[in-house]
């Protein structure tokens, strides 16, 4: 049985190969892309007419699937029209209803399309393998950086019919994060202040986009960084006293740091095996950019070795205790990863000498 998921970005640039089942299950944590999708898929399902007549939405902590099924079974208001019935936030439907699930899909009401809209769904989980094999699973996790770039391509020509760089758009992520919502609500931002058909270049995205809260996140992760840990922790202040979420602010760093932890990892795996990687090399090789390859060198030099190689551990950490797993309150969870950054190696118990020592 196959367990395969379709990505987002691939169903929704060829959703005429991927006609509707009648189970979907649309899942990941980037929500942008679940809203892209769900949208796509009701447009197919139902046309772009009289589609509001054959669809209904339920919350998945609130609903019961006697009436889930029952919605499934009515037959549609326009002839020749399928209804669509999506539960959204289903991670509870389906943990109450799992066995009802499994049975549904063998056999389901073919008068109807059900939608499982899930924050995640395990693959290894017998439903899953079930959707993936006699329906469609739909996987909206944040995509690969090759992928992100080029659809930050795309979409700002489709969308916002701006001309978008590739230095562009790696400046843009750079700036803002991966998350797609946020970097489309820049793009209409630079075609409303710079005009549609504008050929948009790093300088550009530099001096528009993402307003002080952007530039505040960067100047505090930049302050962690060199060692500046009243300005770092200044910054934070500033930056929730406005209204900035921890996850958000979490989210916009993360990119940067795990590179420099996959540089950390090609420099011991290269020591590992008798090589020598320069660092320079190696922060490349993660996927930084040649416009802040100096900066980053520099700041994975002072962070060492022995920190590079803990950075995924304390994302994780950061996100899940961000994410209720941890009653610290949210404000110390990020002081505590501004401060494993930037305290000195000799404070933390590290002096086993930085990367760059032996490059």
């Amino acid at each position: 049985m196959s367990v395969k998921s379709l990505h987002a970005l691939d169903y929704l640039s060829q959703a005429e190969k991927h006609p509707p089942r009648p189970v979907s299950a649309i899942y990941g944590d980037e929500s942008f892309l679940r809203r892209q999708a769900l949208l796509k898929l009701r447009e197919v399902v139902l046309g772009r007419e009289e589609g509001d007549f054959s669809f209904t939405a339920f919350v998945g902590d609130n609903a019961e699937l006697r009436d889930v099924l029952d919605e499934l079974a009515t037959v549609a208001m326009f002839g020749g029209v399928k209804r669509l019935v999506l539960v959204e936030q289903a991670d509870n439907f389906v943990s109450r209803y799992r066995q009802q699930l499994e049975d549904y899909v063998f056999r389901p009401n073919r008068t109807g399309v059900l939608v499982l809209d899930l924050d995640s769904f395990p693959a290894n989980t017998r439903l899953f393998k079930l959707i993936a094999a006699e329906g469609l699973t739909i996987d909206c996790g944040t995509p690969a950086e090759a992928r992100l770039t080029k659809w930050l391509l795309d979409w700002a020509r489709d969308r916002h019919n701006l001309l978008l760089s590739p230095a562009a758009a790696d400046a843009l992520v750079e700036l803002m994060g991966s998350e797609l919502g946020l970097l489309d609500q820049e793009l209409a931002k630079l075609a409303v202040t710079l005009g549609e058909g504008k050929r948009i270049t790093p300088d550009l995205v530099a001096r528009h986009v993402g307003g002080w809260r952007a530039k505040t996140v960067w100047e505090m992760l930049d302050a962690a960084l060199d060692g500046n840990v009243p300005e770092a922790m200044q910054q934070i202040e500033r930056l929730l006293a406005s209204g900035e979420q921890p996850l958000g602010i979490l989210a916009q760093i993360s990119a940067s740091l795990r590179r420099f932890a996959a540089a950390t990892r090609l420099v011991l795996q290269a020591e590992h095996s008798g090589r020598r990687i320069a660092i320079a090399q190696a922060l490349q090789q993660a996927g930084v950019k040649p416009f802040v390859l100096q900066k980053a060198e520099r700041q994975l030099r002072r962070l060492g070795r022995n920190r590079g190689a803990q950075l995924y551990q304390w994302l994780l950490q950061s996100d899940l205790d961000l994410k209720g797993e941890s009653a610290m309150p949210p404000r110390l969870i990020l002081e505590r990863l501004v401060l494993r950054l930037a305290a000195p190696q000799e404070a933390l118990g590290l002096a086993a000498g930085r990367i760059g020592s032996r490059s």
